[in-house]
C-alpha cells in the first residue's frame, strides 16, 4: 500500500508557500505521493460546496511542486478531458513529466459540471467513445515521432512532438468514474481507477471486482492495475469518528489508529494506494476557514498519519 496526500490547493491551506512547504513536509515524513484535483467554475450562488469555491489549476501546480520536490510522484486526480484537446494535454503533461524527472501520474476524467461544459464549448454526447478516443491520441503522441492519429473525434496530422515524457510508454493513465461503464474502461484501457470522494469505501470490493474484471476480460493482468482511493480523512484524535446513516463510524475517520486500520483494510479489498485528502476537510479546505489555524491543523494530520510515524 503506498501512502500519498492531496496538496493544498484548495481553501484557505492553498498557495504557493504552502505547495512548498507541505510537499517538503510529504517527502520528509515518507509520502509517496502529491496530489491535486480540478475545478474550473464554481456557482455564482456559492453552491457546490466549499471545496471548491476557491481552486488552483492542477497542472500548473504540479508543475510548482516538480520545483519544490524530488522524490514524491506527482499526480491529479483528476482533471477533465472533455475541456482540452489531446494534443494539448499530451504536450502539457510531456512537460510535466520532463521537468519531474518522470514521476507524473495523470487521472483523467470525464466531467459532470453544467457550468463547466458550457464555458469550455465542451459537449456532453457519447463522452465513452470521446474518453477512449482521447487516451488512445494521448498515447499516439508520446510514442515515437513522427505521430498521426486519425479517428472519430480526434485527428492529429502527421507532425512531431518533442520532448518525449520519461516515463516510456508515457505518463500513467488513471481513469476517474463511479459508474460501471467508467470503471469498466478503467480496467480495459487504463493504468488504474481512481475513486471519488463520495466513494462509499465499505461498498469498494464491488467497485474494484468492476475494475479488475473488465481488465481480465480485455486480457490484461487485472492484478497489474493500480486502484487509487482519494482518502477524505475525517480526523478526531478523540477517536469518536463521524458516523455514517446507520450510526457506523465511517471509514478513515477517527484517531490516527483507527484510520491506518482502516487503510490496512482497503488494502485488504484491493486498494493499491491511498491519499489522505485535507482538500475535503473543512478546518483546512474551506475558504472561510482560519489559514493559521487551516495549517496547523494539516501538519498535524499529516504528522500523526505519516509512513514514517507508522513505522
Amino acid at each position: 500500500m503506498e501512502i500519498g496526500i492531496g496538496a493544498p490547493v484548495s481553501g484557505a491551506w492553498a498557495g504557493p508557500a504552502e505547495l512548498a512547504r507541505f510537499g517538503a513536509l510529504a517527502e520528509e515524513l515518507g509520502y509517496d505521493s502529491l496530489w491535486t484535483f480540478q475545478r474550473l467554475l464554481a456557482p455564482a450562488d456559492g453552491g457546490g460546496g466549499f471545496v471548491y469555491q476557491s481552486v488552483l489549476d492542477p497542472l500548473i501546480a504540479l508543475g510548482y511542486l516538480a520545483a519544490h520536490t524530488t522524490r514524491a510522484r506527482l499526480g491529479v486526480a483528476v482533471l477533465n478531458l472533455p475541456f482540452v484537446s489531446p494534443t494539448h494535454l499530451a504536450k502539457q503533461a510531456s512537460t510535466l513529466d520532463v521537468l519531474s524527472g518522470g514521476r507524473l501520474d495523470l487521472g483523467l476524467g470525464i466531467g459532470w459540471s453544467p457550468l463547466e461544459f458550457t464555458a469550455s464549448n465542451a459537449t456532453t454526447e457519447r463522452r465513452g467513445a470521446r474518453a477512449e478516443e482521447f487516451v488512445a491520441a494521448l498515447r499516439a503522441q508520446w510514442a515515437e515521432s513522427p505521430v498521426h492519429f486519425e479517428g472519430e473525434f480526434y485527428t492529429v496530422p502527421a507532425s512531431r512532438m518533442d520532448p518525449k515524457p520519461v516515463q516510456q510508454p508515457g505518463p500513467p493513465i488513471l481513469l476517474g468514474g463511479a459508474v460501471p461503464a467508467a470503471m469498466e474502461r478503467a480496467g480495459r484501457l487504463a493504468d488504474g481507477w481512481i475513486s471519488r470522494s463520495a466513494t462509499v469505501l465499505s461498498e469498494i470490493a464491488a467497485d474494484i471486482a468492476i475494475v479488475r474484471n473488465a481488465a481480465e476480460r480485455a486480457g490484461r493482468d487485472p492484478g497489474a492495475v493500480r486502484i487509487v482511493n482519494r482518502g477524505v480523512v475525517r480526523y478526531d484524535p478523540t477517536g469518536v469518528g463521524t458516523p455514517d446513516q446507520d450510526g457506523k463510524r465511517l471509514l478513515l475517520s477517527g484517531s490516527a489508529e483507527q484510520i491506518r486500520g482502516d487503510v490496512a483494510w482497503l488494502a485488504e479489498q484491493g486498494v493499491t494506494e491511498v491519499f489522505y485528502d485535507l482538500n475535503w476537510d473543512p478546518q483546512v479546505g474551506d475558504p472561510a476557514a482560519d489559514k493559521t489555524a487551516a495549517l496547523e491543523r494539516a501538519e498535524e494530520i499529516l504528522r500523526a498519519l505519516s509512513p514514517s510515524a507508522a513505522g
